[in-house]
């Protein structure tokens, strides 16, 4: 690949967008490992070539075509385009055409620099005269992620559906995960069941997925909890209860967090991290709050035309949410008859926690809603610690700990920082094991307190 100084600024409009995915490689990159591989499923059973790209190797790329300035997550996914690209060079030689690939880069409006990834990552693609023909094809949060636009109008709202599925099984499974590591009979024997399940899920939402038959599903769920449990070991006495909250890429990618859950474990914890279901219910509940108040300020004004369109968005935003919210609860109710996994966080749960508190606002925005709202129902829920995970300089997060350090520290919670970019900090482990040390306290000191 030969680099240019060309930049057509064009492009990212035309070249950044909802792009048919029929005969093409859709290359998504990872975040939530177990979470891609299950979407890039769904997608195949619909007949979408979608393939899981690896990540981290080319974090050299991604460093040498940033300035640093970008948060890390921009840092990361630059690199798996790019390596995955030139390699894909190197493997079909001059069969290789860039205009074969569609790149996924959804974005989110706000102040979060997310929402600019896939323009950078356009501009640096096009500076490769034979990169320019990969398309970046962008979902954005202001429309709740619709897939219109990328696969034929009658099975959109079906890929979507089995989608959100395939995100709601991957939670299930990290919190399974999570449920039986820190307990499991044998070292490693957590980790290779669930690379089992992954692949069982995987060819379960592939062959079910597009027909909607989530039953069958839920039917290899069950089989694969059961066996799970078998790993856990009644001796092992019970630990204390870590939550994580934060940014969603950086707390869900094993190596941006460089592997913080299992660092946790080691030290003594059970970890529950906040799922990547809420964030998309999330943008579901924020577009559906927008359209009621848009609705009564056109009330307000006696104005038919803005009344009319943001009644459209009601019905739409709240008939996602309402799909989003049952299936979730179907899920976990299914699932805790068999074993006593979190429950995931409501999210007029959560708004009324902040209006409560007055601890921020929903009208605010950002990821900071969910985690200084999670952190305080973390709290209620008597979890012993909490830790907040994030890339380096990034703002919705500052804002969280700038609000929860304090709170925690009233209620005598102990609470950890964990910004991240490439670098390894000397001191972490040292600071996961003090964390941890106050945990244990804590945990202590609250089962002396139910004794009494």
């Amino acid at each position: 690949m030969e680099s240019g100084k060309i930049i057509d600024f064009q492009s990212l409009t035309e070249n950044v967008g909802r792009f048919d995915l029929r005969n093409k490689v859709f290359l998504i990159p990872q975040m939530h490992r177990i979470g891609v591989h299950l979407l890039a499923a769904a997608f195949r059973g619909f007949g979408i070539n979608a393939r899981v790209m690896d990540t981290c190797k080319g974090l050299d790329l991604g460093k040498e075509y940033t300035s640093g300035k970008e948060c890390y997550p921009c840092q990361i996914t630059t690199g798996d385009i790019l390596y995955f690209l030139e390699k894909e060079r190197e493997r079909l030689g001059e069969g290789f055409n860039s205009e074969n690939y569609v790149f996924f880069m959804p974005e989110s409006g706000g102040p979060c620099r997310f929402g600019m990834y896939n323009k950078y990552q356009r501009i640096i693609l096009d500076s490769f005269s034979d990169l320019r023909g990969v398309k970046i094809g962008s979902l954005t949060s202001r429309d709740g992620y619709s897939l219109e636009g990328i696969i034929e109008k009658r099975r959109a709202r079906d890929l979507r559906k089995a989608g959100y599925f395939s995100i709601l099984l991957s939670d299930i499974l990290d919190r399974l995960l999570w449920k039986i590591r820190p307990y499991e009979k044998r070292t490693g024997m957590a980790d290779e069941f669930i690379e089992r399940a992954m692949q069982i899920m995987e060819d379960s939402l592939e062959k079910y997925g597009a027909k909607k038959d989530f039953d069958k599903i839920f039917d290899k769920l069950e089989e694969i909890i059961n066996e799970g449990k078998k790993i856990i070991d009644p001796e092992v006495p019970s630990k204390p209860l870590i939550g994580i909250v934060g940014e969603i890429y950086v707390r869900t990618h094993v190596q941006a967090n460089q592997d913080l859950i299992r660092l946790l474990e080691k030290y003594g914890a059970e970890v529950i991290n906040a799922s990547v279901a809420e964030w998309i219910n999330y943008t579901a509940y924020d577009r559906f709050r927008e359209a009621k108040a848009g609705f009564r300020f056109g009330l307000k004004q006696l104005r038919p035309g803005p009344m009319k369109y943001y009644l459209k968005r009601i019905v739409g935003f709240g008939g996602d949410l309402f799909y989003q919210e049952f299936r979730q609860n179907q899920a976990y109710k299914r699932v805790r008859s068999l074993i006593g996994l979190a429950k995931d966080h409501k999210l007029a749960c959560l708004d009324n926690i902040l209006k409560e508190k007055d601890l921020f606002c929903f009208d605010v925005g950002t990821e900071a809603c969910l985690s200084i709202a999670g952190i305080v129902e973390y709290a209620r829920e008597g979890y012993n610690g909490v830790v907040n995970v994030y890339p380096f300089t990034c703002m919705p997060s500052t804002i969280t700990t700038a609000i929860a350090k304090p709170l925690m520290n009233k209620l005598r919670i102990p609470y950890l920082d964990a910004p991240y970019d490439s670098s390894f900090q000397p001191g972490r482990e040292a600071a996961v094991r003090t964390f941890m040390y106050q945990a244990y306290q804590h945990f202590e000191r609250n089962r002396r307190k139910k004794r009494v």
